[in-house]
């Protein structure tokens, strides 16, 4: 049995005895983690020591990347490279012609050589990482391909990248890990909200002491995802398919990713352990039922997956964090990102701050009035070339962070553990799920050298 098939049935075997408290935070165990007798944070025999600093490795003059998925965010990346200093897309690989032939357009447009197209099915990636002459592949393909693409690149001495989330099940987020600590190659998830504007203003904050000492954060994705789950096209054609057979906290770096930064999550902190639940599940099916007609077969479909999910997050230092998905229902757009520190509090939709001795007394202060004084310096040199990048420019700054970094021979922002530790929500969330709710620890992919890295800081441009 391998590690995904041994957690799983000890997710389903240990429902009943997780309500005793069978896996209560307890003992120190092999992982690191506080839960003590909990498989969840096993580290693989095999792994060698973890690397005594994040990787940087050598400066990269122009970073010749290939670009494998070019649909709608794929093409939104290749868009942003194109405009970026010191990189070029010399590959495309899709399995729709037409999207590659347009992502080759958008390139030649901006004046590069045509890229080398790859349509020759699902695993022609392999392909491209074998035969091209790369620095970098970025992939922006359905979940279940991020793994295979990232390690097919570092085999083959290519730096990788992955939209989100990196990994979604424990045995993937390992081997990422153990690929690029064999293979010193970077691994990055490109965690594009953590690059937003008031998620940078926040940080900021946070790193000027205004907050005081960060104790609690709030945060999630709660997004009606109910027409494209649905739709014949997109993401349609195969991120309903999860909801079919996972219960957890499936998508959950968007809003995780800037709460752990202001956390120190792996330079100074690290998760811990989490506890999990999920409502019942009725959205798609009651949006199936109004939206096709009797005998259609998506109105026969049943669903495991929980329409809200609630899952707190306990951290080495006792800091908490509430983290929340919710898709499948009606409701405005929002993250949350709350982040509570002894001074003060940073919350967003609206974007608002609260900083005892400077905000009026039991009153929010719209974070506008912040941005003058602590706006990022990344948005401050960025923000007018970011104008017209998808979601809100976001978009931008992560490709071009990333590009910098591989020029300039720098360590990532986010690096491997940062992918496999933010990824690892997903399966420890669902099993904490099929356990009645109890807590799971989370493996330390630095195997301790989270006590060690330096905090991200607040980069320039």
């Amino acid at each position: 049995m391998d590690r995904r098939g041994f957690l799983k049935a000890g997710a389903a075997g240990a429902a009943g005895g997780a309500l005793a408290g069978c896996d209560r935070p307890g003992a120190t165990d092999a992982g690191g983690g506080t839960p003590g007798r909990n498989e969840t944070a096993m580290v693989p025999a095999a792994l060698g020591p973890p690397p005594i600093q994040p990787l940087a490795a050598a400066p990269i003059g122009e970073v010749r990347i290939g670009f494998v998925g070019v649909g709608g965010m794929g093409t939104a990346h290749v868009r942003n490279l194109v405009r970026i200093e010191g990189c070029v897309v010399s590959a495309v690989c899709d399995v729709e012609e037409s999207h590659a032939e347009r992502a080759a357009g958008i390139v030649e447009e901006a004046g590069h050589p045509r890229p080398a197209l790859y349509t020759r099915g699902e695993t022609d990636f392999q392909r491209l990482c074998a035969e091209e002459e790369l620095d970098l592949v970025y992939t922006a393909t359905p979940w279940r391909w991020h793994v295979p693409v990232c390690v097919a690149a570092m085999e083959s001495g290519k730096h990788a990248a992955t939209e989100v989330p990196a990994a979604y099940t424990l045995e993937d987020c390992w081997r990422l890990v153990e690929t690029a600590e064999a293979t010193s190659r970077h691994c990055v998830m490109m965690e594009n909200v953590n690059y937003g504007r008031a998620e940078l203003l926040c940080l900021n904050l946070v790193r000027q002491g205004v907050l005081g000492d960060i104790l609690h954060a709030e945060c999630g994705y709660l997004h009606d995802l109910r027409a494209i789950k649905f739709a014949d096209e997109g993401e349609g054609l195969w991120r309903r398919d999860h909801s079919w057979t996972r219960d957890g906290n499936l998508y959950p770096t968007h809003g995780l990713g800037p709460v752990a930064n202001c956390m120190d999550v792996n330079r100074g902190d690290r998760f811990d352990y989490l506890v999990s639940m999920s409502s019942p599940s009725r959205g798609l099916q009651e949006w199936a039922t109004a939206h096709y007609p009797e005998g259609h077969p998506k109105r026969d479909e049943t669903f495991a997956l929980g329409d809200v999910n609630g899952s707190l997050i306990k951290t080495a230092l006792g800091r908490t964090i509430y983290l929340s998905h919710d898709t499948n229902l009606p409701r405005p757009y929002s993250r949350i990102n709350q982040v509570q520190g002894t001074r003060g509090v940073f919350q967003g939709y609206p974007d608002r701050v609260h900083v005892e001795g400077r905000s009026p007394g039991h009153q929010w202060e719209d974070a506008e009035a912040y941005y003058h004084e602590f706006e990022h310096p990344l948005w401050r040199a960025l923000r007018e070339e970011s104008i017209g990048a998808g979601h809100g420019g976001m978009d931008f700054m992560e490709d071009y962070r990333l590009v910098k970094c591989l020029r300039d021979g720098l360590p990532t922002d986010m690096n491997v553990y940062d992918a496999a530790a933010l990824s690892a929500v997903c399966e420890l969330s669902e099993i904490s799920v099929a356990r009645g709710s109890a807590p799971v620890a989370f493996p330390d992919f630095t195997r301790g050298r989270w006590q060690e890295w330096a905090s991200w800081s607040i980069v320039e441009a």
